[in-house]
């Protein structure tokens, strides 16, 4: 049997199907959701997904919640409100 997964990689088990673009997508997702990561508490690299949101450090046993696929969501951020100089208000002519 041929090796089908060289250049796909996790989606090879797709094959043909479902067109390039959705498939990029998926293992994108999927090839973050497998990695092991960094522990927030003990810094180890042992980080594995117990279940959706729920994320687990295999080596201090710390549990908590993240992202659905990444431990922590790089998705969602904060949007800094530049802060606009305050100019003074003209004053008004007395009558």
């Amino acid at each position: 049997m041929a090796r089908r997964t060289r250049k796909a990689g996790i989606v090879g088990r797709f094959g043909p199907r479902y067109g390039v673009r959705i498939r990029r997508r998926v293992q994108e997702i999927e090839e973050g959701l497998k990695h092991r990561h960094a522990c927030p508490r003990c810094a180890a690299i042992s980080v594995h997904r117990r279940s959706t949101g729920v994320w687990e450090c295999r080596r201090c046993g710390y549990v908590f919640a993240g992202g659905a696929y990444r431990p922590i969501v790089t998705t969602s951020f904060k949007r800094e409100i530049a802060e606009t100089a305050e100019k003074p208000e003209p004053k008004a002519k007395e009558a």
